[in-house]
């Protein structure tokens, strides 16, 4: 399979979808949600329009699908995002007119449950992103934080390589959105740990591929948009877990199964996100967090040592359900120096 292709960019002033192809929640919490439209208009220059299922609960995903379909489909339309994730994306997948979007290919920005429509969208030679949240990251408490900002006005309106960065501190407790008082601070903080390095002796460049690590093993478990082992020969892993926080031991059982199905020998380089180790039913202090992201690494690389050894890998890169956020091209180039200790995505 040849390289997804890049879609044109927006500009400011453009129009952009602002869909929900998850679940609706902008109708349960509308201050996040507002609150990242305005930054869309305000900090970016774009112009939010929200289609019938944005803010809709109980949208079936024959709706939501048809809402993706409308906006691919408007030519004044020039880029997608989703509100926010969930967990019921894989039951829009059997609706998606895949012609259509082949026909008017657009940036897409999601992430989480939206794995399932990026990975679509790569099969289809379509680059989407990884990242741009409306209601979490756009419509953070006080402030966008600006290491999410500038990565994600990079990945809008530029093209060509960019070198990651560590960001200086990185959110450690969010505030319940339910409760007026969260929009009057700023979430706690604490300093950034930098990244881990593994087989860090050579340099690989290839397409991304990859996701949360949750909605790729319901992928595979429903048999739906995961390829056969060759057409991820060379490509980089990207991967990160969610706010439900999986067990180290299932982090590995997937890895384990990915490797047992062909999947994990085929890459060339694994970039792993820093794991979000607190939610409101995990409240971890900071070595319960350090522990937590400890034994994740462990488990990853023990599934790295039974199936792919030689692999390199890099651990704690701030994309995902972190706070602040990369965003990550999904088929765009990476390249991974090993020697030089440098991550460069391709925007």
């Amino acid at each position: 399979m040849d390289a997804p292709q890049y879609p044109p960019k927006p500009s400011p002033g453009d129009a952009v979808a602002v869909l929900s192809p998850s679940a609706g929640l902008p109708g349960v919490f509308p201050v996040p949600f507002e609150l990242g439209l305005r930054r869309l208009s305000d900090h970016f220059g774009l112009v939010p329009v929200e289609y019938p299922t944005t803010r809709r609960p109980d949208a079936s995903p024959r709706e939501r699908a048809d809402d993706l379909h409308a906006a691919f489909a408007d030519p004044a339309v020039k880029a997608v995002f989703a509100s926010i994730g969930g967990d019921d994306q894989i039951r829009v997948l059997r609706h998606l007119d895949r012609d259509l979007l082949r026909a008017c290919p657009k940036p897409f920005f999601g992430f989480s449950d939206n794995t399932n429509l990026l990975v679509a969208l790569w099969n289809l030679g379509i680059v989407g992103y990884y990242g741009g949240s409306v209601m979490l990251h756009l419509g953070r408490p006080v402030r966008m934080d600006p290491y999410t900002a500038d990565s994600l006005r990079a990945a809008l309106f530029t093209s060509g390589p960019r070198t990651l960065t560590v960001p200086d501190r990185i959110t450690t407790a969010a505030g319940d959105w339910a409760d007026p008082a969260t929009f009057t601070r700023e979430p706690d903080t604490e300093p950034a740990t930098p990244w881990t390095w593994h087989n860090a002796t050579r340099r690989v460049q290839g397409p991304t591929w990859g996701g949360n690590l949750e909605i790729l093993s319901w992928l595979m478990m429903a048999d739906r948009e995961i390829q056969q082992p060759s057409a991820y020969d060379g490509c980089v892993l990207f991967l990160e877990t969610s706010e439900e926080m999986p067990s180290a031991a299932e982090v590995y059982r997937v890895l384990r199964n990915m490797g047992e199905r062909g999947l994990l020998q085929r890459f060339g380089a694994l970039l792993m996100g820093r794991a979000k180790a607190w939610h409101f039913d995990k409240r971890y202090d900071a070595r319960e967090r350090a522990a937590y992201r400890a034994d994740q690494r462990q488990a990853v690389l023990r599934a790295l040592g039974e199936y792919a050894p030689d692999l390199m890998a890099v651990f704690d890169i701030d994309f995902g359900h972190t706070e602040p956020q990369l965003v990550v091209p999904v088929g765009g180039t990476a390249t991974v120096d090993g020697p030089a200790r440098q991550v460069t995505l391709t925007y």
